[in-house]
């Protein structure tokens, strides 16, 4: 395993711009529960610190494939920078307006403008594709990417937590900041593993300028990706819901470890595979499989029954990512691929929003046990439009061979 993860390395400048890919993407994970925890240590509400988090979340899921998109066109070295500073700005403005104690109404505007941080995760993708495009290290290079995507989001909030905790509530949010500022600066330097910009042809410039969402199977994919992360929104509330109802708070942890561990170890072991079977059967197997390792949520009774469902169901969360992203890849016109691949991780990250907050919801008002139906319900929509889409892309592919 670990020599065929070597041999991606060895194209020049892979190292360096997966490291500062590294530290340009652990801003996204911290700054949400960096919001959280500094609204909610200093005004004791909740609810206010959920809401602000929300409109940083949703205006980052909104705007990032539109980022990319300009990408696209213009370049990294020119559209990481600007976008990037205005993201800074907001996280500025936000501390500034905690500290002076300004009214809360322009946390909103502040949270929102935090939100145009750049999807580096897809850039860093960009370019293991123009690098090992038509290759078959590159369904590797996505495995590899899925898993820094989980270590990021094993770190990242840890990391913003505990200096709020240690410091001051701003501190979480002041450190995020500096992360993606020194990330972006050392990853736009790096011009020669930069994507090309794709010449556009005079008779496909009014195709160029309309957003890839409007095919189809990104349609599909992305509805599929906000079902998984309803999943894992669900999990997260779930997890801290009820560990507390065992007495055991710290439990949570276990759980998430699990499931990030799964994810992970699935990850890094399906990017060694050399698979003959279709990618659309894989979407469909993989929709089956998240139904099944799912459902049995409703049984769990302890920590470690928990614990255990999860690594299981979290042993096909990485892989169903590395398809879709596959699939994106053979799919969407290479000048518009790094907006394919954002909208699936906008589409991620809306779907964690949205389970966190419909779980939060449900356990408040009806009991810990019922929050699991949330994941049961996604996890069921996500076996069904995988279904879907398999069934369409099939018909194509016949209807094109014919």
């Amino acid at each position: 395993m670990i020599s065929t993860y070597r041999t991606l390395f060895s194209y020049k400048g892979t190292l360096s711009f997966t490291l500062a890919g590294m530290v340009a993407r652990l801003p996204l994970p911290m700054m949400g529960i960096g919001i959280i925890m500094m609204i909610s240590q200093l005004t004791g509400s909740y609810a206010l610190a959920g809401t602000i988090s929300a409109s940083f979340v949703f205006t980052y899921a909104v705007l990032s494939p539109q980022i990319s998109r300009l990408v696209d066109t213009y370049g990294q070295y020119r559209i990481l920078p600007l976008f990037s500073l205005i993201s800074v700005t907001g996280i500025g403005g936000m501390l500034l307006a905690t500290w002076l104690q300004w009214h809360i109404s322009l946390l909103f505007i502040f949270a929102a403008l935090i939100g145009f941080m750049p999807c580096i995760s897809a850039m860093i993708r960009a370019r293991w594709t123009a690098i090992y495009k038509e290759d078959n290290r590159l369904q590797t290079a996505y495995s590899l990417e899925s898993v820094f995507d989980e270590v990021t989001f094993i770190l990242g909030p840890p990391i913003s937590v505990t200096l709020s905790v240690a410091f001051f509530p701003q501190a979480g949010l002041l450190i995020s900041a500096f992360f993606l500022i020194i990330g972006v600066l050392l990853l736009v330097l790096q011009r020669e593993t930069e994507p090309a910009i794709t010449p556009i042809l005079s008779e496909l410039t009014s195709y160029k300028t309309q957003s890839v969402i409007r095919f189809s199977l990104v349609k599909i994919l992305t509805v599929i990706m906000i079902f998984m992360g309803v999943i894992v929104g669900t999990i997260d509330i779930f997890s801290v819901a009820f560990a507390d109802a065992q007495n055991i708070p710290a439990g949570a942890s276990l759980v998430l470890s699990a499931y990030a561990i799964g994810s992970c170890f699935a990850g890094l072991f399906f990017g060694t595979l050399k698979l003959s079977t279709p990618l659309h059967r894989l979407l469909c197997l993989g929709g089956i499989a998240t139904f099944l390792t799912i459902l049995p949520l409703v049984f769990v009774g302890s920590i470690y029954s928990l614990s255990f469902v999860v690594l299981i169901s979290g042993i096909f969360f990485a892989p169903m990512i590395i398809v879709t992203m596959s699939l994106i890849e053979k799919n969407v016109p290479e000048n518009q691929l790094t907006e394919g691949m954002t909208w699936l991780l906008a589409g991620l990250n809306v779907g964690t929003a949205i389970g966190a907050t419909l779980t939060g919801q449900l356990v408040d008002y009806s009991g810990v046990q019922s929050g699991v139906w949330i994941a049961i319900g996604a996890s069921a929509l996500v076996m069904l439009i995988a279904f879907l889409g398999f069934q369409r892309i099939n018909h194509k592919s016949h209807k094109n061979y014919a």
